[in-house]
């Protein structure tokens, strides 16, 4: 995605240029940009002059988006994620653990970083 970026003029990108560039396997590379493509983050051109590109501008896709949707959760527990949630098998109750309370502080301090930091930060 930082790639795709820091194009001009948004211009379409191969995957085996993109693969070259940022070492990454190009079956790899495929399976994430297709799955981007059907999350609305990247366009596809077939043909000559084609190839990937944004669907947005970089400085409207936050970190915190392409982070969920590539990685998962944003909070280290899945008992503190806001969209991921799971109880804890360990913690009889979360009312009261207060490792809880710091892990519910840590993921809103990331997630207000990520959130407020862009793709046009990655150029």
């Amino acid at each position: 995605m930082a790639h795709l970026a820091r194009q001009e003029s948004n211009k379409p990108v191969l995957i085996g240029q993109i693969s070259d560039i940022e070492v990454i396997p190009k079956k790899f590379l495929e399976a994430i940009l297709l799955d981007l493509k059907k999350l609305g983050f990247v366009n596809s051109k077939q043909g000559k002059g084609g190839g990937y590109y944004l669907a947005r501008e970089p400085k409207d896709i936050s970190l915190a988006s392409l982070i969920r949707v590539l990685e998962g959760p944003i909070a280290l527990l899945p008992c503190v994620s806001k969209n991921y949630y799971e109880k804890c098998d360990d913690c009889p109750n979360e009312g009261v653990c207060t490792l809880n309370k710091v892990m519910v502080e840590l993921r809103d301090s990331t997630l207000e970083i990520l959130e407020n930091k862009s793709l046009e930060s990655l150029k």
